[in-house]
């Protein structure tokens, strides 16, 4: 079978045949051995005429696979289990595609962050999915483009947190595990769905507008913790006035026991090590770029990674005016500063709108891609700029965009023809002037 249409950006992922709309995961885990035992039963559609399909499962060994009930032939090889849907499925038509699966499960090799996926911590669990590396915990289709609905069911030693993606609608205690129970009720690809398992305590900070939280050690140093993370509550509701709404149910922020090299992005969820608990910008700057991709990543998903820069960049930029905001810099002096600073960079030629797949998380990509933002604000004024930002949420929140969307959506709310503009920043290796 051929994989046709897959991300060039990372080829060999997702199965365009076919879609998912629900995702239903029981899972039990064991710290003791790394084992993980997983039911997924996945909600289907096919988008093509199919008798076969291709879903991403990486170093986990299925046992039993069903299509509507009744069990069918499958081979896995590598990370691909190919399923025999026994029958001619007719695009358009709904089946459920079910996995008995078990194993150890571990990380998978990246280019970009060394390894992606479900890893062993000292003493729990951490999923840094982004961007291939759901297949490690759950068959899945792995795509950007494909996001789904959730329910996860997650097994557990009693003495340790679960933290998933989404909403927790109960937790039931039998013998020497609970099983806690989440429902991510809004659209979310793979790649944003996290598990995290440690021994935590629940710090709750806010209610309004949505209940914000912080899940941490027991022994987090408390005037670290204060200065990196007491301000969340301030930063959800600063960007609520920019971006619009806050998209999700919740928001939690995950420390973990160990440290980590970055913090992790995930859906209605962040993670952090034990070494972003300190009160200096480089600490709080991190916080508040992962709850901005709640609005710009995870709310609003590119459709093909080519289109990095805009969840990154976006990202980027709300630092930069949290900063002013809260009294570190302006925004107008980190600009001049960055723009300063990627000019003199003497790195590998990079095109902000299609970087390509060895650059896609080059910090040229985020600071370029928040410069660009500072530009259109020079160029277009605050009122229009922030308009354009709170709408471009309101209008693809759930879906999937791409460069193209944003700029078309630029000119319908300012008005102006920004199509030079955009050439300029977005497709041209030279960075131009900051309009002043």
């Amino acid at each position: 079978m051929s994989r046709t249409g897959t991300d060039p950006y990372l080829p060999g992922h997702g199965d365009v045949s076919w879609t998912v709309s629900h995702y239903d995961l029981d899972l039990g885990y064991k710290l003791i051995g790394n084992r993980l035992d997983g039911d997924a039963t996945l909600s289907c559609q096919a988008r093509a005429d199919i008798s076969a399909m291709e879903v991403d499962l990486a170093g986990l060994r299925p046992s039993k696979v069903f299509v509507d009930g009744r069990t069918v032939r499958f081979t896995h090889r590598g990370e691909r289990l190919k399923v025999t849907l026994g029958r001619q499925l007719q695009a358009g038509t709904d089946f459920t595609l079910r996995v008995r699966y078990a194993g150890t499960p571990r990380p998978t090799p990246s280019k970009h962050f060394d390894t992606a996926g479900w890893e062993e911590l000292e003493d729990g669990v951490i999923v840094a999915a982004q961007p291939h590396g759901a297949p490690t915990w759950f068959p899945c289709n792995d795509r950007p483009d494909d996001k789904a609905t959730y329910t996860v069911r997650l097994a557990a030693p009693n003495d340790y947190h679960v933290a998933i993606s989404g909403e927790l609608l109960g937790k039931r205690r039998a013998g020497s595990s609970t099983t806690w129970h989440y429902e991510m009720r809004h659209p979310m690809p793979t790649y944003l769905a996290t598990v995290q398992i440690g021994r935590y305590e629940v710090l709750e900070q806010a209610t309004s507008p949505v209940p914000v939280r912080v899940v941490a050690p027991v022994d987090r140093p408390r005037d670290g913790f204060q200065g990196a993370f007491g301000d969340q509550p301030r930063m959800v509701a600063f960007f609520s006035e920019r971006f619009g709404p806050y998209p999700f149910d919740s928001y939690t922020a995950v420390i973990t026991d160990d440290e980590l090299e970055i913090p992790l992005e995930s859906q209605a969820l962040s993670t952090f090590g034990r070494n972003f608990m300190e009160d200096d910008w480089g600490c709080i700057r991190l916080v508040a770029h992962e709850l901005a991709h709640q609005w710009f990543g995870n709310a609003v998903t590119l459709r093909a990674w080519r289109d990095i820069w805009l969840h990154e960049g976006f990202a980027c930029y709300a630092e930069w005016l949290w900063s002013e905001e809260s009294g570190v810099q302006s925004v107008a002096d980190r600009a001049a500063h960055h723009h300063a600073k990627v000019t003199g960079d003497h790195g590998p030629p990079l095109v902000l709108g299609d970087p390509g797949p060895e650059l896609m998380f080059d910090d040229r990509v985020y600071k370029r891609g928040a410069l660009t933002l500072h530009a259109l604000r020079t160029t277009v004024g605050d009122e229009l700029f922030f308009e354009v930002l709170r709408t471009w949420v309101a209008d693809h929140a759930g879906g999937n965009v791409t460069t193209v969307d944003f700029v078309a959506h630029a000119e319908a709310v300012t008005g102006h023809d920004l199509a030079a503009f955009f050439e300029a920043w977005l497709f041209e290796v030279a960075l131009p002037a900051l309009p002043t």
